[in-house]
């Protein structure tokens, strides 16, 4: 039976993707936050931040964003870059949930699918970083969709990525695009009907040298890697992947061989080189949903899935062939982690979180367990993945209260903070601030 049917309600979230990466690990990390969850796997160099806000106190502004995006928001320099999908006009004799053909010739909707029966427009919006006025707002797509997407989730679920001149945004079936910084379209791309087994999608753009990298698994068989010319579109290679569907954004590792890019999926976890594709390594799979996004420490990758197992797998990158069964597979870790929000690496640990934001952290080097089923004050669900500064951990719950956490060996929450607007989307952080996106606004908090 292949993964997609057993994909269960909890899988709404997992187009947060929730689920992040080190975009250059050749890059010094910076004080933008130019991707999926910055280009230090979330983990910011900003010190002397509020740690204390609420939807009045230490607000710097707020921006009603129109429509339904659980993309991140971007920084880069003076400007804020984010995706948002609008519901349109009713399709006549379209069903809601689209049908997927599985491996024993059955036909399969998710119960909980919907956004098929619909017109959609699907826009990439840029906001002053010190004002938050929109600056600009661009249609990349404008009519009905491939696929449907989870009741509780997005059709902009893919956080964008910047270099600092372009802007990449992605929608799955419906497109890879670029913007210049004044929100002209310099290319778009078509990816091809890309299954998603009637939840969406939520993969984000890697950047690489001059390249755009873009892994498209597919629920219908078709799975891919592929990279295009930042500045022109062109394809500069592709790769065919046997794996079913995964929401799991891949992440750059370097290794004393040079950088490689690794992606996991139920049935491989596989190495590329991201200047060609080819393969580098592989290891076994997690036999589960590859939602979240994984962290790295130096040559060290740590890839997780937390349903329908829970397990952690710290492998050393830099080998060659399959490397399952050798002493590359560092630890492994079958408790704590979560369906969509992805872990974050800070200092010695790493911590994982469930959707329920129970936290477990170890050593990163070694696995060694330091704490486990760490408690935030209220039982509440999770689709964010944390964000890191100085040595405090935000978690941000479906409710929109962020809980701050001390990173350390022992669990210790400092306080919570509500906007008391409902948040889907991971934090940024950036330029003295922290960017949070609601339901409905996007959030500055700063002193």
């Amino acid at each position: 039976m292949k993964l997609s049917k057993r994909i269960s309600t909890a899988l709404v979230i997992s187009f947060l993707l929730t689920v992040t990466f080190v975009n250059s690990v050749s890059a010094k990390v910076s004080s933008n936050w130019p991707q999926w969850r910055g280009d230090n796997g979330g983990v910011s160099v900003e010190k002397g931040l509020p740690v204390e806000w609420s939807n009045t106190k230490n607000v710097k502004w707020k921006t009603p964003i129109a429509g339904r995006g659980h993309s991140s928001p971007i920084v880069w320099g003076k400007k804020i870059f984010l995706t948002t999908a609008l519901d349109g006009a009713a399709i006549a004799g379209r069903k809601p949930g689209v049908s997927h053909k599985m491996a024993d010739g059955s036909d399969f909707v998710h119960p909980d699918a919907v956004g098929a029966d619909l017109m959609h427009t699907f826009k990439v919006v840029c906001l002053d970083r010190k004002t938050g006025r929109i600056l600009w707002e661009r249609t990349a797509y404008e009519g009905s969709v491939h696929d449907s997407r989870h009741k509780k989730a997005s059709f902009a679920s893919s956080t964008p990525a910047t270099d600092g001149k372009y802007v990449f945004a992605f929608f799955g079936s419906e497109g890879l695009y670029a913007y210049d910084y004044n929100g002209k379209q310099i290319w778009k791309q078509n990816l091809g009907k890309l299954g998603t087994a009637s939840v969406g999608y939520g993969v984000s753009p890697i950047l690489y040298r001059n390249l755009v990298i873009m892994l498209c698994d597919d629920s219908g068989g078709n799975s891919f890697i592929a990279a295009f010319d930042k500045r022109t579109g062109r394809e500069a290679w592709r790769v065919a992947r046997k794996v079913d569907i995964t929401w799991s954004t891949p992440v750059l590792v370097q290794t004393a061989k040079g950088t490689e890019l690794v992606a996991g999926a139920a049935e491989a976890i596989i190495a590329y080189d991201p200047l060609t594709g080819k393969e580098l390594w592989r290891h076994k799979g997690l036999e589960s949903n590859a939602v979240p996004t994984p962290v790295v420490l130096n040559d060290l990758v740590v890839v997780t899935s937390g349903y329908p197992a829970k397990i952690a797998l710290a492998i050393r990158a830099g080998g060659s062939g399959d490397v399952t069964g050798t002493p590359n597979l560092v630890w492994s870790y079958n408790k704590g982690t979560a369906y969509v929000p992805s872990p974050i690496l800070l200092g010695d640990y790493v911590y994982l979180t469930t959707d329920r934001g129970l936290l477990t952290a170890l050593e990163a080097k070694t696995g060694k367990l330091v704490y486990e089923g760490a408690r935030v004050p209220k039982a509440v669900l999770f689709q964010a993945s944390p964000v890191a500064f100085e040595d405090k951990i935000l978690l941000t719950s479906e409710e929109g209260d962020t809980y701050i956490i001390k990173a350390g060996p022992k669990h210790e929450v400092l306080r919570t903070n509500s906007l008391g607007e409902g948040v889907s989307a991971s934090p940024a952080i950036a330029d003295g601030k922290i960017y949070i996106r609601g339901d409905k606004h996007l959030y500055a908090i700063g002193n």
